[in-house]
């Protein structure tokens, strides 16, 4: 099928557009520049210029299209309120596009802050809701226009899909380890982050789109948690940098903007998910990539 791709240059975009495209689909994606465009179209490719502002664009890639896979984001978390603000409104552009056609919205969200105290599952909704909550209550808004016709599946990926190149948020921990000549952890490092390989988090995309039924919530995650104390100390053998705690009170100050999400609980399981769509991750684990030099800071 046709497939309108934003953030199709990005992090996962761009390795979901290589499954997509190796999956007899034809694809369409978003372009912000003409570095993008050129790279979209040496993949097979066609391309769209544009960007999450302008909804014309959005409005066009998704008329044309079979499927909507929106993958984009602004990801400024110095000022999370813009983020959230075009997230909700390019969601709203594409429900009022494809609403009443029945094709396919896939959308990127996060297992972030969906529960305390025990691993995030597939059942577990959403808790945010409106435009001034994470991601503009993205998913949650997607979700409704099922009942308006509109294929909704939300993709919730781990904090970290990693993999070599990864300019995420393993990647600022270890920029920060090694401008502070110190790698470390918040407390005494047992809050937990699920991960997941860039290239299992593009296989689930696919197969998403071919088998997830309506109103799915899915699970891109391949390790249910890895202890923050453990990533801090591969990353202190990756750049021979000593390990320490930092005490609690003290994360905001090390980390900056990062330790918010470093000293949450961010497990997840994806059970529910691999039984639904007989997806199984076979990529490095998150530590093997450090420990292979794939975050060079």
């Amino acid at each position: 099928m046709r497939v309108f791709v934003t953030g199709a240059s990005g992090w996962i975009g761009s390795a979901a557009v290589d499954e997509l495209i190796a999956a007899g689909h034809e694809v369409t994606g978003l372009a912000r520049s003409s570095a993008s465009a050129e790279a979209l179209r040496a993949k097979g490719a066609h391309v769209l210029r544009g960007d999450l502002d302008d909804l014309d664009a959005l409005r066009t890639g998704a008329d044309a299209a079979a499927a909507v896979l929106h993958l984009a984001n602004k990801h400024d978390f110095t000022d999370p309120a813009v983020s959230n603000s075009a997230e909700r409104t390019a969601v709203q552009a594409f429900g009022a596009a494809l609403a009443g056609s029945g094709r396919p919205f896939l959308l990127a969200a996060g297992v972030a802050g969906l529960t305390e105290g025990r691993p995030a599952t597939e059942v577990d909704p959403s808790p945010f809701h409106g435009p001034d909550s994470p991601r503009g209550g993205a998913e949650n808004l997607a979700l409704e226009f099922v009942e308006r016709g509109v294929h909704t599946v939300s993709l919730r990926f781990a904090p970290t899909v990693h993999g070599a190149g990864d300019h995420g948020f393993v990647a600022h921990l270890t920029a920060i380890a090694r401008r502070k000549g110190v790698a470390g952890y918040p407390g005494d490092g047992t809050n937990r982050w699920s991960a997941v390989h860039r290239s299992d988090a593009a296989r689930l995309v696919v197969a998403s789109l071919a088998k997830a039924p309506a109103g799915t919530l899915v699970h891109a995650v391949a390790e249910e948690g890895v202890p923050t104390r453990t990533i801090a100390e591969a990353i202190g053998r990756a750049h021979d940098l000593p390990v320490r705690s930092i005490a609690r009170e003290e994360v905001a100050g090390h980390f900056g903007w990062i330790g918010a999400f470093f000293g949450m609980d961010l497990s997840a399981s994806s059970s529910r998910t691999r039984e639904l769509l007989g997806w199984t991750p076979t990529g490095p684990t998150l530590v093997e990539d450090i420990d292979a030099g794939g975050y060079p800071g």
